[in-house]
């Protein structure tokens, strides 16, 4: 499976704010990861990425919406998108703006930057597609982005497919991976990326040749504690002599000389993140894989399954991997066919004791006689790893969430765990693209020195922000 495909309609019609607001904050910058105005609250990305802009259908925007004391606020929040005044590129039908997102501060300034990989964006009359448009943080928010244009590699298709930043080489600069579907198929461009669109320098990695596995997902984090950060490829090989495929995953790890090389197999899967979930300081590999147990899929489990690979000082653990389904104790619910748990992923602490916890996306989950309405499920951190024990799920029919759970909304379809307002704990921010047949929107998630709570929860959608709603997939990703 080459691209978890949303199968979505995209007939918007209407317009999109194409102005930045004014000024935003005016603090020194926080340093902060995740936060775009430097004013010391974590910020969030939110893409609409089949919405249609200027008339085109399937353009897409992202909208950003900014963390204060009190939490996320949409009422401060920017829509962007390639009609937007500073932004290069323009509006294409199928160009689908903001399906692939990143964060990181590429020049180094203090601000953490947006970057897009426009992957379907044709290169003139070329054969060549794919951008990658930096949005720069600034004190007043984004205002103005650049399309990364130095050095770039030789064979361009669909460059931006994937995309991970993180320091690989270890030397105190932002680099940024980005995967295509050309040979080299993994471009690792060193920073700084100076706003000019200039990178330090590329590396490229083929990726099929050294593993044969394609750089599908790619995800960053530390994993051998060593202060690089180690990247994880996500993909899918051959078996069976080409008869079929299995999803795979390869770590890399960061290296000062070569910026990344090559390392183990280990537990495939479609989503990835990188947390260290015992905190003994070495990052874990937590991959989810959705999909059903066969023989094209021998990683996967029944309903999906989640599995953790253990950091160690060599780059992995020989600790058994563990895996975690809706059968694991303390899991609610049931395993069951085409559920999805593992859908999506995203780390973070909910309760302030110190271990990232990880919310697992199961975005078919039916709940009675809804159809794929989706839930969201968290699973704690301990000193022991990550665990099924005092785990909680999440879906539109918890009481205090709002609205109601239908069929083929896809609750959970992305997640993040995001520290908004400051307090140490992290909240819970789902999606679903499908709700209000392709409107998609939006849900946020308090948390207490409990974990993540319904109380007080609110949803937002491209409406409340002042964006194209119709058939916008809005909440396609979340990332921040």
């Amino acid at each position: 499976m080459r691209k978890r495909t949303l199968l979505l309609a995209a007939t918007l019609t209407t317009g999109l704010l194409t102005t930045l607001p004014a000024t935003l904050a005016s603090a020194a910058p926080s340093g902060l990861a995740g936060d775009f105005n430097g004013d010391g609250y974590r910020d969030v990305v939110v893409s609409a990425s089949t919405a249609k802009v200027s008339g085109r259908t399937g353009a897409g925007y992202i909208a950003v919406v900014y963390g204060t004391k009190s939490g996320l606020d949409t009422a401060k929040r920017q829509i962007i998108s390639q009609a937007t005044t500073g932004i290069p590129g323009t509006p294409e039908s199928g160009d689908y703006f903001g399906d692939r997102v990143t964060t990181g501060d590429l020049d180094g300034d203090g601000y953490s930057d947006v970057v897009v990989g426009v992957h379907s964006d044709q290169i003139g009359s070329t054969d060549s597609s794919g951008a990658l448009t930096v949005l720069w943080g600034g004190a007043d928010g984004i205002k103005s982005g650049t399309d990364i244009s130095a050095p770039l590699p030789e064979y361009r298709n669909e460059l931006g497919w994937s995309l991970a930043a993180g320091d690989f080489d270890g030397d105190g600069h932002t680099d940024l991976a980005a995967g295509n579907n050309s040979t080299p198929d993994l471009n690792i461009f060193r920073g700084p990326i100076s706003r000019t669109g200039k990178a330090s320098s590329l590396v490229g990695i083929d990726t099929i040749e050294q593993t044969t596995i394609y750089a599908d997902k790619l995800v960053a984090g530390d994993v051998n504690g060593d202060g690089k950060a180690d990247l994880l490829v996500m993909g899918q090989e051959e078996i069976n002599g080409g008869d079929a495929y299995r999803t795979r995953s390869v770590l890399y790890t960061g290296d000062a000389t070569s910026t990344v090389k090559v390392g183990k197999k280990l537990a495939g899967g479609y989503d990835g993140v990188i947390a260290d979930v015992n905190k003994d300081g070495y990052g874990d590999i937590v991959t989810g894989n959705f999909m059903e147990k066969s023989t094209t899929e021998p990683n996967g489990g029944l309903g999906g399954a989640v599995t953790v690979t253990y950091g160690a000082s060599g780059g992995l653990s020989t600790r058994t991997p563990v895996r975690i389904t809706q059968d694991t104790a303390g899991v609610p619910g049931t395993g069951e066919k085409n559920d999805s748990f593992g859908w999506s992923l995203s780390a973070g602490d909910v309760n302030g004791d110190g271990y990232p916890d990880i919310a697992v996306g199961a975005a078919d989950e039916a709940l009675g006689s809804a159809k794929r309405a989706g839930t969201v499920t968290i699973l704690r951190g301990s000193a022991s790893g990550l665990t099924g024990t005092g785990a909680k799920s999440f879906s539109q029919d918890t009481a205090g969430v709002p609205g109601s759970a239908e069929s083929y909304d896809n609750f959970g379809w992305a997640v993040l765990l995001a520290d908004a307002n400051g307090d140490g704990r992290s909240e819970l921010v789902a999606s679903a693209p499908a709700e209000n047949t392709g409107d998609g929107a939006a849900w946020l998630l308090k948390s207490t020195t409990s974990g993540i709570t319904a109380t007080g929860s609110k949803s937002f959608n491209g409406t409340t922000l002042g964006g194209p709603a119709a058939d916008a997939s809005f909440g396609d990703v979340l990332t921040g």
